[in-house]
């Protein structure tokens, strides 16, 4: 094999392996918009974790699983680790997973007297 051709496999191959964690964590379209919702609760776990961050939000009557934006963003517009404790009491503004009755996209998260926008 000639090197110009093992070097263009390599990239293939490297491309193909890098392109399937991104196309599949990208389902927005499972979420839906029409239908947003506000939630008022309690955080009972939160993660900084990749590709996005979460916390569990006790409302009312249910828990949700809140999907938050990567770590880096969330960082970026101010919204620290430390904000998301547990016990803290939070505002989130977002949309709902179709079929998992549980979980809302997050668009925006107030922790005390601080909004942040997530997308």
């Amino acid at each position: 094999m000639h090197r110009s051709t093992a070097s263009l496999s390599a990239t293939a191959l490297l491309t193909a392996a890098l392109a399937t964690p991104v196309s599949a964590h990208h389902g927005w379209s499972e979420y839906d918009a029409a239908k947003p919702l506000n939630l008022a609760g309690t955080i009972v776990e939160s993660g900084y974790t990749q590709p996005h961050g979460y916390v569990l939000l006790q409302s009312a009557d249910k828990r949700w699983h809140v999907v938050l934006a990567p770590p880096s963003r969330m960082e970026g517009r101010g919204l620290s680790k430390e904000a998301l404790v547990a016990g803290a009491k939070v505002t989130v503004y977002g949309y709902p997973h179709r079929s998992k009755l549980d979980e809302l996209r997050a668009e925006r998260i107030t922790v005390g007297d601080k909004t942040t926008e997530l997308r």
